[in-house]
């Protein structure tokens, strides 16, 4: 007898196909019934995909380990709150949350889109009903997380990787996986306006909350997955150009493109046409994410065990979802048209330069996360690319965004003249030149020119915010009056491109003026870093429900004075066998202590990591202010759109 989990995902199957057909023999045969189906189709299949993961989750509840996947990645001594991040870390389960979060867009898109056309919204299900019979046969055919366990052991089980026994990873899977799929609407909806003819402003519209909720979560999960790997990893760092964090880069970096490429298109109908391209490739890049991850052809701390099969399978599967979608703009996008005149000094063309440079950016870590693998198809070699190229190509690039974002806001749509801002960027440049070149001096008491450089356009675009808002206000307004009266999308763009200088910044002084010691330390000792004294007070052991260990207690001084104390553990989880650091941290938004320990050198004695980590807290609040503006800028009221509206004639185009 098939496991309840198991048959749910059966019917979901079928009911997926039926998702996918049903709505499109309806538009093609104008049935209002039919289409009309897509939607109790999408609150059935959401419900199967919840029963069948709930059920998983039971099954580690109870240490039901007749089940393989259960048996592989949980124990009895497993605490229940890990048990959670139990269900999606190993490859079966995170593909099941994978498909679960499919559906759950799916099921928004449902109740957000019944003021739509109905064939454009059930076009939009079909398109992702399309996707999840992929990805649902995936978990069948290839990743069954209800496989029965084939082994006698049925005891204890072999635990969850103890470094996913954090609670960082109860959130950065699912925020990161909501942001992957969540790009599968925008997706979606872009063939749905091919195959329907619906290509107008107020549909652009509609796509643009989606793309924001979509970059908003994605922004979100990396913040999230680089902290824990800063204060988990015990290495320091935050980012470590490890092609599976590039993958989620990618679409991240693209994704922004595609948001200021869609607020061209909604107010001028300018890059219509790039607008769904850069729609379509956003997803079919994070499809190559997920492919990079669960094909196990890239070296990653992140991959799973290598299967050819399931490579083979995504591999597959992005093949059709770009296929598909390269073939209905092959034979539709001729039809489309758009605004052909662009002024040089205007809105439009800022955003088409802020849309190169995040292109070739994007590009860059394409080749640099699959270069090495295309080498070893070629067997030219086996080749690793690391920070230096990384380094090398973004930096130049971020620091040309810099440039564009801080006069870009200040344009207007359309045409505008250089005599209207020529004031204002005189200012700017001036504060910032200012402000630059002595915050640089005043905290390091010289001056790097790199960090001259991040500094002095980050108040660019500091001071090009403060100026957008008092001269896109109105003219009576003050600037605080300027600033109550904003909409919610332009607050969401202006603390958007804050976010953004708040992580430049952190990310340049951190990397510049950070200080480290790795030492060998006894009882007694003190370590100086900085104006910070370290002295390891003493050693002590340390039992948890799973783990056994050794924590040092260390007194920490600055300037002489006691300031707190450190409690760095060294654990060895009793069912692996595998130890892990647990960091200790004083953080704060100036500077961060950091103290790890590494291994016992001899009696009482240890080798210990030090760092004095300046401004590194900023790098997740910029992520934090950005996805923040992602949340504003979706709720703007202009986006809760109207049947009327969508109805209306005026300025639509379409595609016959």
């Amino acid at each position: 007898m098939l496991p309840l989990g198991q048959l749910a995902l059966y019917i979901a199957l079928g009911v997926s196909i039926a998702l996918f057909i049903l709505p499109l023999v309806g538009i093609k045969f104008r049935n209002p019934q039919l289409m009309y189906s897509a939607r109790p189709l999408t609150i059935w299949l959401f419900v199967l995909v919840a029963f069948s993961f709930i059920y998983l989750g039971h099954l580690f509840w109870i240490s039901d380990f007749s089940f393989s996947y259960v048996f592989q990645n949980s124990n009895t001594k497993l605490p229940g709150i890990y048990k959670i991040t139990a269900i999606w870390g190993g490859h079966e389960g995170s593909m099941l949350l994978w498909v679960l979060t499919l559906a759950l867009w799916m099921l928004a898109v449902v109740f957000y889109t019944r003021k739509m056309p109905l064939e454009l919204s059930a076009a939009t299900l079909a398109v992702l009903g399309g996707i999840t019979v992929g990805f649902i046969a995936f978990l069948i055919f290839t990743s069954d997380p209800f496989a029965r366990n084939l082994t006698l052991d049925l005891y204890d089980g072999r635990d969850l990787n103890p470094l996913l026994q954090d609670v960082g990873l109860i959130i950065h899977p699912p925020l990161l996986y909501m942001g992957y799929v969540g790009f599968a609407v925008p997706y979606a909806f872009m063939c749905a306006i091919l195959m329907t003819g619906h290509i107008d402003r107020l549909s652009v519209r509609w796509v643009r909350p989606w793309a924001l909720a979509a970059w908003g979560f994605l922004t979100l999960g990396i913040t999230v997955g680089s902290w824990w790997a800063y204060y988990e990893l015990g290495w320091g760092g935050w980012w470590f150009w490890d092609p599976v964090e590039n993958a989620s880069l990618i679409p991240w970096i693209l994704g922004a493109a595609l948001l200021h490429s869609l607020a061209a298109t909604e107010k001028r109908k300018a890059f219509t046409l790039w607008t769904v391209i850069i729609a379509i490739l956003t997803f079919c890049l994070s499809v190559l994410g997920t492919f990079l991850v669960r094909s196990g052809v890239l070296t990653s701390v992140h991959s799973f065990a290598a299967d050819p099969s399931r490579g083979q399978f995504i591999l597959f599967l992005l093949g059709i979802i770009t296929l598909f979608a390269f073939l209905l703009l092959l034979f539709r996008s001729y039809k489309i048209r758009q605004e052909s005149h662009l002024s040089l000094i205007s809105k439009e063309s800022g955003i088409l330069f802020n849309n190169i440079f995040l292109s070739v950016a994007c590009f860059v870590v394409v080749l640099g996360t699959l270069y090495p693998l295309i080498v070893d198809i070629l067997q030219i070699g086996k080749i690793s690319v690391g920070e230096g190229y990384f380094n090398e190509y973004l930096v130049p690039i971020s620091l040309l965004l810099l440039v564009v974002l801080g006069f870009t806001p200040l344009l207007r749509f359309k045409q505008d003249s250089f005599s209207r801002i020529k004031k204002p960027l005189s200012i700017m440049a001036l504060l910032s030149l200012i402000f630059g070149v002595g915050s640089s001096y005043l905290y390091a008491g010289q001056l790097d020119p790199l960090v001259v450089i991040s500094l002095i356009l980050s108040y660019w675009v500091f001071f090009g915010i403060l100026f957008e808002i008092k001269l896109n206000g109105r003219k009576s307004d003050n600037f605080f009056q300027a600033l109550k009266h904003q909409s919610l999308s332009r607050w969401g763009m202006n603390l958007g491109h804050l976010g953004l200088i708040v992580t430049i910044v952190g990310i340049t002084l951190t990397s510049h003026y950070s200080d480290e010691q790795d030492r060998l330390v006894r009882v007694g000792e003190t370590v100086q870093v900085r104006e910070y004294g370290f002295e390891l007070l003493a050693l002590e052991d340390v039992q948890g429900s799973n783990y056994i260990g050794t924590k040092g207690i260390i007194q920490v001084y600055q300037n002489g004075k006691p300031l707190r104390m450190m409690y760095p553990e060294k654990r060895t989880y009793t069912v692996s066998g595998m130890p892990i650091s647990e960091v200790a941290l004083r953080p704060s938004l100036l500077d961060d202590l950091y103290v790890a320990m590494a291994e016992e050198r001899a009696e009482n004695a240890w080798a210990i990591r030090l760092y004095v980590k300046p401004f590194v807290r900023w790098i997740w609040l910029g992520g934090i202010i950005i996805s923040i503006a992602a949340l504003l800028s979706m709720l703007d009221r202009r986006y809760r759109i109207g049947r009327k509206q969508l109805q209306s004639t005026d300025n639509i185009e379409t595609v016959q």
